[in-house]
Formats: C-alpha cells, sequence, structure tokens
C-alpha cells in the first residue's frame, strides 16, 4: 500500500508550507496542474523534490476554479471536460519531463473527483480523457468503493489501469463517499486520522460516521497537504505501513 499526498498547491504569495518535509515520507505527489492552484514556478519546484526523493508523479487536474480552489462543481460539455483535464495533464507531463522525471498516473482533484464519483456519465468522459495517453499510458486514481467492481469493468473496457485509494483524514458517509468538507465533521483531526489509517492497513475495512464497516480494496492511502499537521501524520501513517 502507498501514501500519497496532494501537492504543488501553493499560488503566487499563498503558500502551503510541508511540501519539502511530507516528500521525504511518501510514495506518490498528486501535483497541482494550475487550474485550482499551483503556479508555474511552484509546480517546477514540486516535481523537482519528486524526483530528488523518487516520488512517483500523478498529476492533479481539477475544474477551471482558482477562486474556489477547485472544489465548486461546474458544468462543462464533454469536450469542454475532455480538452480540460488533457490539457493539465500534458502541461505537467512536460515539465515533469524536463524536471528529469515521468508522470504515471492521474488523480483528479476536489469538486471534479466527488463528482465523477457519483456521476456514470461524468466519469465516463474522465476515464476516456485518461485512457487517451498512450505513450505513456497513465493510470488514473479513484476513491475505494463498495461499488470497486462497477468502477474497475468501466476502466477495463477502455484498457484503463485503476488505482483505489481511500482517506486517512475524512470522514466516510454510511454511502462509502467522503462527507462533504461543508459539514463541520468532515475532516478528521491527527489521532482520528491515524486510527483511520491504523483500521484500514490492519483490517481493509473503514468505519463510517454512523458506525457502519465498509470493505474495499485500497492501493494508496492520501494525506491532504492543506491538513493540520499533515507532515506528523504523514510520518506516523509511513510507521504503520513499515511495519
Amino acid at each position: 500500500m502507498w501514501l500519497n499526498c496532494d501537492l504543488g498547491e501553493s499560488y503566487g504569495s499563498w503558500k502551503m508550507p510541508v511540501e519539502e518535509a511530507v516528500m521525504q515520507v511518501i510514495d506518490q505527489a498528486n501535483i497541482a496542474c494550475g487550474f485550482h492552484a499551483g503556479d508555474p514556478v511552484t509546480l517546477q519546484q514540486a516535481l523537482r523534490l519528486a524526483v530528488a526523493h523518487q516520488v512517483q508523479i500523478g498529476a492533479h487536474p481539477a475544474y477551471p476554479d482558482l477562486q474556489g480552489f477547485g472544489r465548486r462543481s461546474m458544468q462543462l460539455s464533454e469536450s469542454e471536460l475532455i480538452g480540460c483535464i488533457q490539457y493539465q495533464v500534458s502541461a505537467l507531463q512536460g515539465l515533469a519531463t524536463l524536471a528529469g522525471g515521468q508522470l504515471t498516473y492521474v488523480k483528479p482533484h476536489g469538486a471534479l473527483y466527488n463528482d465523477m464519483m457519483k456521476n456514470s456519465v461524468l466519469r465516463g468522459q474522465v476515464f476516456r480523457a485518461v485512457a487517451q495517453f498512450s505513450h505513456p499510458s497513465l493510470a488514473l486514481m479513484i476513491q475505494a468503493h463498495p461499488d470497486h467492481a462497477t468502477f474497475q469493468a468501466e476502466a477495463d473496457a477502455l484498457g484503463l489501469s485503476l488505482y483505489f485509494e481511500a482517506f486517512a483524514d475524512r470522514r466516510y458517509t454510511d454511502e462509502g463517499w467522503l462527507t462533504p468538507r461543508s459539514q463541520s465533521n468532515a475532516v478528521l483531526n491527527h489521532d482520528e486520522a491515524v486510527a483511520q489509517a491504523r483500521q484500514i492497513i490492519e483490517q481493509g475495512t473503514i468505519t463510517t460516521e454512523h458506525g457502519q464497516i465498509l470493505t474495499f480494496p485500497v492501493d494508496s492511502l492520501c494525506v491532504h497537504g492543506d491538513s493540520p499537521g499533515a507532515v506528523e501524520m504523514a510520518t506516523h501513517i509511513r510507521q504503520l505501513l513499515a511495519r
């Protein structure tokens, strides 16, 4: 099981301070592509750090929503959405090459990620956008969920590889989705996140907001770079994985 983190999300004078420290303990870096966060210099710095620490590089595309940090749903046509995703991924792919690295997967960000998981039409568009990359081919990281077999079958039909991820620092609904950030209990504190990560690693299950136990395959665990104490949290989870 890998440990991943959303990074490269500084923009201009707004800085995310954890980049270098957290890069030392993760396996995969989901690097912003400029549409929700990440200016060119920030992206180059994040990519160089990933290469230096031998961390897998993933593109983290979003709706074009800098003002809302990509956390607001948008209505785009199929051609607009596919073009939006492929533009962002291609830009990061080029920067990764210049930094001496290689892009290996894509993880949608924020509202695009959540909307895709619940909307099969939108999910198909995202799947097709990523599946069309072939030199090299890229995997797609999506949320681990009890209905994972359906998502896997959709991906298999396109020859698309999936990575299923679970979230250490987010609470889950009884249906297996992430509790909306608009709710006060959506983001777990340090102790809660470490406990949830331990349950995922050791038991392969997660306990929802109302005490339901859900089971699903997990390839990678996510810690958000903007979570309080993200570096300490990632370090503790790294120790759990090492055991």
